[in-house]
């Protein structure tokens, strides 16, 4: 884990510390709260076309900003809980996920690997 990360990560233990949380941090709520988080984010996003949601005002950025980093903050908690490292993670994913898309095959294409 990178140490920016890190430091949220252990921000994040001291967080729940604190107020007596972690008794209810386990992988199953920690998954479930990520996925509600998620959909708050996506709402955001709900109706709109393309455009609008490619300029969103600096209200709806910032609300939008809130749900990201809710979004972050639980995923770091999931993560750190199961002793996965998000970055070493999203690195081996990145690199299973260029062999999946070559270039040459999935440039300007929006098919699944197994389409291509």
């Amino acid at each position: 884990m990178t140490d920016s990360l890190r430091g949220l990560a252990e921000q994040l233990e001291q967080f729940a510390a604190d107020r007596d949380w972690q008794q209810f941090h386990s992988p199953k709520n920690l998954s479930a709260a990520l996925a509600v988080e998620a959909a708050e984010l996506l709402e955001h996003f709900q109706w709109l076309t393309e455009d609008q949601s490619r300029a969103l005002s600096p209200a709806k950025r910032d609300a939008v900003g809130a749900e990201v980093a809710d979004v972050l903050l639980y995923l770091v908690q999931l993560a750190s809980a199961l002793g996965i490292d998000p970055i070493a993670a999203a690195q081996a994913k990145l690199q299973l996920n260029d062999l999946k898309y070559p270039v040459d095959q999935a440039r300007g294409s929006s098919k699944k690997y197994n389409e291509l």
